[in-house]
């Protein structure tokens, strides 16, 4: 082993410049592909964050206009939705959906203290709605199930809606603010990059809207039991009929209620980022053709400056395997010393990344922490092993083909 070790260290030493030129491509092709995995590594956590705080398993379901003719009404009517459709719903789909959320708005309404008002209007959600989710809470809580289902006036106040009406987010904690005629009690403030409404419990607002027919917009379906995309689209075929059940509109009329499957496009996307982490391990690899091709020509330059070493050997009793052994070693070794020095670059510049990319809100939403973890430091490892023993697997064959009478005579 020491003589090995000895015979590839001189080897590498008495062809300094050559090897590391031809290191040097090594280390960029392995340093592009650190910095493209991390970059798709960025992208993919940024979209599982997002879908995570958008409830990825939900369905929802949207007002339409029917474009069939069914049960004596004509094509063309307007079907609206209700929030007596909610229970309706759950009662339909026990073992699939867990809870039915609405929304409702009010623009016009203001929200006031003594000294100051902002004019975002109300705000209407179910708790653990698919908009509060997306709220990052900074002071006091967020509406909870008991608001909703005892109609109490809670609020949850915006950071910058916070700070114009008390001061700060931790002073509008516990105070009272009126809207729409009524007192409020604010119980809490979130921060988003966009969002500043209002917040307050659903069944409040539809009892003080005086909206007696109880039409909503859009209902979602929060549906924990969905597994798979067959689950999914099984779901959507059901809540289908459903509405067409409560609606009066044939279940075959696609135009009743529109419907967006949540579940199978986050499936679909998932997919899609799998499909692009392949395609960014093969331009990678392929980015270190480059370099591996350098390595195996120079194992070749190598071969047949020593065929006269290889020939003695060859002379006194060395087995084609073991020349061969020490031509692939040298090939992995330079390989691997080299494609560490493009590991180490790569995982500098990807930390430096992150960084820059966490003070940055714009950023950050399209890639979140794009390092690179174990998992793939072993999958390198695993790249660079096999790729130097493929550089000098043909170097080595050539030199276990080298005859011993001719290469004693080769000058």
């Amino acid at each position: 082993m020491l003589d090995l070790i000895n015979e590839i260290r001189q080897t590498l030493t008495n062809n300094r410049l050559r090897t590391i030129l031809t290191g040097i491509s090594v280390a960029w092709g392995i340093f592009m592909l650190i910095i493209l995995v991390s970059m798709s590594r960025g992208v993919f956590n940024a979209f599982e964050s997002q879908m995570s705080s958008s409830t990825s398993a939900t369905i929802e379901i949207y007002s339409g206009t029917t474009t069939m003719a069914h049960g004596g009404f004509k094509e063309g009517r307007r079907v609206r939705l209700n929030a007596r459709d909610i229970p309706e719903i759950v009662a339909a789909h026990p073992d699939m959906v867990d809870e039915v959320h609405s929304t409702l708005s009010v623009d016009t309404a203001k929200v006031e203290t003594p000294t100051d008002y902002t004019s975002q209007g109300l705000y209407g959600a179910f708790p653990g709605s698919r908009d509060l989710n997306r709220c990052k809470i900074i002071a006091g809580r967020t509406l909870n199930h008991a608001d909703n289902s005892e109609k109490r006036r809670s609020l949850l106040l915006e950071k910058r809606n916070a700070e114009l009406l008390f001061g700060s987010a931790d002073n509008a904690v516990g105070q009272t603010v009126k809207s729409m005629g009524l007192a409020w009690n604010v119980v809490g403030v979130f921060q988003h990059d966009w969002d500043r409404d209002n917040y307050v419990p659903f069944n409040t607002l539809m009892q003080i809207a005086n909206n007696g027919d109880g039409y909503v917009w859009r209902l979602s379906v929060l549906a924990p039991g969905m597994k798979d995309e067959e689950d999914g689209k099984k779901l959507e075929q059901d809540l289908r009929a459903t509405m067409a059940r409560l609606k009066n509109f044939s279940p075959d009329d696609s135009g009743g209620v529109w419907i967006y499957n949540r579940f199978t496009s986050y499936l679909s996307s998932r997919a899609g980022l799998g499909y692009l982490d392949i395609a960014i391990w093969v331009i990678g690899i392929l980015t270190m053709l480059s370099g591996i091709i350098g390595v195996s020509n120079i194992m070749f330059v190598s071969v047949r400056e020593r065929t006269h070493e290889i020939g003695i050997r060859r002379a006194i009793g060395a087995k084609p395997r073991s020349i061969m052994g020490q031509v692939v070693a040298e090939s992995v070794v330079i390989t691997t010393l080299f494609g560490y020095i493009g590991v180490v670059m790569g995982m500098a510049l990807t930390e430096v990344a992150t960084k820059l990319i966490e003070g940055n809100a714009t950023i950050g939403q399209a890639i979140q922490n794009p390092t690179v973890d174990l998992s793939i430091a072993v999958k390198v490892t695993v790249v660079l092993i096999i790729s130097g023993a493929l550089a000098g697997l043909a170097p080595a064959i050539k030199a276990t083909k080298v005859k011993p009478v001719e290469a004693l005579r080769d000058e």
